[in-house]
């Protein structure tokens, strides 16, 4: 393994796309030749120039992967920078890059699947991932079970292992700077949400938290960092509810390791996730979590000791949890501290790419 190439063809940044860039720059520093194939001005295209890596662009769709003018122009570019590791994150990504480099005779092709949904028992799917992927790792156990839900006559269980995403261990440090929104509308215990305003991110089962919350007549407020679809309906939801001072809405932020310093408690509201790397950033920073018991959360916190896991989308239950984190200053500090060192034991970026290249250096 001398030559790889992270391809990751989606126009915005989220999880998987901050995944590709850390984990590129990550292989670079153990000396590896890397390039990164992305959509052409893309956020992600922007700051891998910007750290100075050679890019080549794609633009990918659902049906790309039968075009063969497309799949000879990527076997050409595997094969003329002389790549012999392909890796990608995405469905449709995972259906061109897959046979591009199987065409390219790639040693190589590696789906890191992050996402815990199903996948189709399609024959295109029993293709590009029994044949031409050659190597399927997975983000989390959860993520392992949507793998092989429709595809275990396909796929080998004992040959997907999980990975967990690794944190760079800068967000360690503590500047203890204050986001200027939270440090001039914060009020009480400060809680924290981050994610796209999206139905799976479950902004509007906060809201209904707070709700209740505020009911119980505690003295808090809520921060949303994120942009989505939903932005204008979770606004509204906010209005009706009369929570305009206890929930405000950030947008897009930037940087997150001072959003996370700059609250007391992370609280996740999703019906479900691959893996929430957005709970282990904010356990980096020594804030205690609350989030439903459900797919990979239980995997990320320890009950009652880095956090709490509230019933499925049971905002009663959600609600009273994390009433007693607001009410108790101790058992905050207490559970920080220990999400930090559940961090450092289990997620540090040096500790999860060695294990990545260990993997693919070995099998």
């Amino acid at each position: 393994m001398k030559k790889i190439c992270f391809f990751n063809s989606s126009n915005f940044w989220g999880g998987g796309e901050k995944l590709h860039l850390e984990n590129a720059k990550a292989f670079r520093s153990k000396g590896y030749s890397v390039t990164i194939a992305a959509y052409p001005f893309s956020p992600l295209w922007a700051r891998g120039q910007e750290a100075g890596f050679n890019l080549f662009p794609i633009e990918v769709k659902s049906l790309s992967f039968l075009n063969l003018f497309k799949l000879l122009a990527l076997k050409r570019y595997f094969q003329q920078e002389e790549i012999d590791t392909v890796i990608f994150t995405t469905s449709q990504d995972a259906k061109i890059a897959s046979i591009a480099g199987q065409m390219g005779h790639l040693a190589r092709r590696v789906y890191l699947r992050g996402l815990a949904t199903p996948i189709k028992n399609s024959i295109v799917n029993r293709y590009c991932l029994g044949k031409a992927t050659t190597h399927i790792i997975a983000n989390s156990e959860e993520t392992k079970r949507t793998i092989l839900h429709y595809l275990h006559t396909t796929l080998n269980a004992t040959q997907i292992p999980v990975i967990y995403h690794g944190l760079d261990s800068t967000i360690l440090n503590n500047t203890h700077e204050i986001l200027p929104q939270i440090k001039k509308r914060g009020k009480g215990v400060i809680l924290g949400n981050a994610g796209r305003l999206t139905p799976q991110k479950g902004q509007k089962n906060l809201i209904q938290v707070a709700k209740k919350i505020k009911d119980q007549g505690l003295e808090f407020t809520l921060f949303i960092a994120g942009t989505g679809e939903l932005q204008d309906e979770v606004q509204q939801c906010i209005k009706d509810e009369n929570l305009e001072n206890e929930v405000l809405l950030l947008g897009f932020v930037a940087d997150m390791d001072v959003f996370m310093q700059s609250i007391d408690i992370f609280i996740l509201g999703s019906s479900w996730e691959g893996f929430g790397f957005v709970l282990v950033e904010a356990m980096a920073k020594e804030k205690p979590v609350v989030a439903f018991d459900i797919t990979s959360n239980p995997e990320i916190i320890t009950n009652g000791q880095t956090g709490l896991l509230a019933q499925h989308l049971d905002v009663d239950d959600f609600s009273k949890k994390l009433a007693q984190l607001i009410q108790d200053a101790s058992m905050r500090q207490h559970m920080g501290a220990a999400a930090k060192q559940s961090v450092i034991d289990r997620f540090m970026m040096t500790d999860r790419i060695t294990e990545l290249e260990h993997y693919l250096l070995n099998h």
